[in-house]
């Protein structure tokens, strides 16, 4: 029986506004090519899942958050990878930029209710559900 890759522990930013929700379109030129995702990114060695989240938002966004609460984390395959999601629930700073597409090709806010409408990461799905049953418990 061949041995499954390690998974890859991947953050990812709910970041709530007004009673929105941030997402963004990943590149034409990458991995699910045009689909939207809740911005983040691969947690290098060593770092924290919160820190990871904090520095990919500057790098990804240009913006400053703050981490809330965490949702609950799950494994997704995609093919020949396994990545780890560790989600969580956050807020801009009040001093912070607003956020930039700097490695998306777009940037949006909406209701939570309208995200799964979206071409959405299939990673995200279970991640949206969570949020969905937080918000209404």
């Amino acid at each position: 029986m061949p041995t499954l890759p390690a998974a890859i522990p991947v953050v990812c930013a709910l970041i709530e506004r007004e009673g929105l929700l941030l997402v963004a379109q990943r590149p034409a030129h990458k991995h699910l090519a045009l689909k939207w995702e809740f911005p983040g990114g691969k947690v290098e060695a060593g770092e924290q899942p919160e820190a990871a989240l904090v520095r990919e938002a500057h790098e990804e966004l240009g913006c400053e958050i703050v981490v809330l609460r965490p949702l609950p984390r799950h494994r997704h395959h995609y093919g020949d990878k396994i990545i780890e999601m560790i989600p969580f629930v956050c807020r801009l700073l009040p001093e912070s930029p607003e956020p930039r597409p700097h490695e998306h090709v777009a940037l949006d806010w909406l209701k939570p209710s309208a995200i799964a409408a979206l071409d959405l990461a299939a990673a995200d799905h279970p991640i949206l559900a969570s949020y969905h049953q937080g918000i209404a418990g």
